[in-house]
């Protein structure tokens, strides 16, 4: 059965203080549709169905989801179902989990250029890793990349960073053998972090000089070419960070691990402990004190400014794939190499999907068994009526967006 409902959600935040704040900001159209989205989620204004059990005649409502990408609530069942489709493309090799990121300075640039300063994120630490690992020098081979951006930090505030899992290894170049990684070793840091801040300026300077960027507001003094050159010797001379964990124990290990970085948004509503309507106080792990947990308290609109700074932009990819895992070649260099390493194993071989039902993929994927009475425990819940959608009013003043909102809000 599922979990008791959180005693406080962000869909309580933004239903008691969405539309103040939609009137004292300037939020984007990308903003405004999330923020209508959680109101909305699991409500009676998506409509939804009624189920009764054939046992004891206990009814039960459920309200449709939203199915937004930014919502706490609606992450779940598509986390598993895209475990399950990447967990068909795992090698039977080790995994390491690397992270990329960039410096502070560089946040308020990718702030109000996200479509563009994410791009260049993922090009830059992609093209990082591919290059290292083909050097001969290094590991001389093609290996498999799947990168999940995330641009927040545990206080909400902007900070865009990429998690990648790298296979232990990669296909020669010939495509006639694997050639593994060390065991507790995949790619000299020091070497990642230096190509990384190399690539990533490089792409950024051209962006700069192709006119690309929006430079407007607080970072308006970049407009000027000296002060954007003095910043980009700052950042050469910086140490970047890139972190590489060790090795997981395994393949299927490792996704599963990831599955907590894929679809995760920038707060959980678990994390949320009270609001006493005006400020909202939420769990935060201090990493500068060894991960202890603390106590983090905000006013509600300032919490809400926070939250909207992570909105992506519209039909913006978050999670790419890179070398062996590229759609290129799935059917052509990651078959090669699943044959090496796995030598036709059932595991690594193609099924036809399953029909399923809706309550069967979500046992299947989650667990929890719709069909199970809460009232007398029988398997015998059955759909008896369908609910229509009823938009609140406020809902439908979050639509009148305006067009010319911009995305900075904090």
């Amino acid at each position: 059965m599922p979990g008791p409902r959180p005693v406080l959600e962000v869909a309580d935040l933004v239903r008691s203080h969405g539309q103040r704040l939609q009137e004292s900001r300037r939020l984007s159209t990308e903003q405004q549709r999330v923020m209508r989205h959680i109101a909305s989620c699991r409500t009676a204004q998506l409509g939804g169905h009624v189920d009764v059990c054939d046992c004891c005649g206990h009814e039960r409502p459920s309200y449709n989801s939203c199915r937004d990408r930014h919502c706490p609530k609606c992450q779940g069942t598509a986390r598993a179902r895209w475990l399950e489709q990447r967990l068909e493309r795992l090698l039977p090799v080790p995994y390491f989990h690397v992270v990329f990121t960039v410096p502070h300075e560089l946040a308020p640039v990718i702030l109000r250029n996200k479509r563009r300063g994410y791009a260049i994120l993922f090009a830059a630490a992609a093209e990082t890793l591919k290059t290292i690992a083909r050097d001969p020098k290094r590991l001389g081979a093609e290996i498999a990349v799947t990168a999940v951006l995330h641009s927040w930090g545990q206080n909400l505030l902007f900070h865009p960073h990429l998690h990648c899992v790298v296979s232990g290894g990669g296909l020669s170049p010939d495509g006639d053998r694997w050639v593994p990684a060390k065991e507790t070793y995949l790619l000299p840091v020091p070497v990642l972090a230096r190509m990384f801040r190399g690539k990533f300026l490089a792409l950024l300077a051209a962006a700069y000089r192709d006119h690309e960027l929006n430079l407007d507001g607080e970072i308006a003094e970049l407009q000027d070419r000296a002060a954007w050159t003095r910043l980009r010797r700052r950042l050469y001379q910086k140490h970047w960070i890139v972190y590489a964990k060790p090795p997981f124990g395994g393949p299927e290990h490792v996704f599963r691990y990831l599955g907590r970085y894929t679809h995760r948004v920038a707060i959980a509503n678990h994390r949320l402990l009270r609001s006493d309507g005006d400020s909202v106080t939420f769990k935060v792990k201090d990493y500068a004190d060894h991960g202890r947990t603390k106590q983090l308290t905000l006013p509600v609109e300032r919490f809400l400014g926070r939250f909207l700074l992570h909105i992506l932009p519209s039909r913006f990819v978050r999670i790419r794939h890179y070398g062996l895992v590229a759609g290129r070649n799935v059917d052509s260099k990651l078959a090669v190499a699943r044959r090496l390493l796995a030598k036709g194993r059932l595991r690594c071989q193609r099924t036809e999907p399953v029909r399923e039902t809706w309550a069967e993929q979500v046992r299947r994927l989650t667990g929890i068994d719709l069909l199970v009475c809460p009232s007398c425990g029988q398997p015998a819940m059955r759909r008896q009526q369908i609910l229509p959608d009823s938009p609140g009013r406020w809902v439908n003043n979050l639509a009148r967006a305006s067009p010319h909102a911009q995305g900075g809000v904090a």
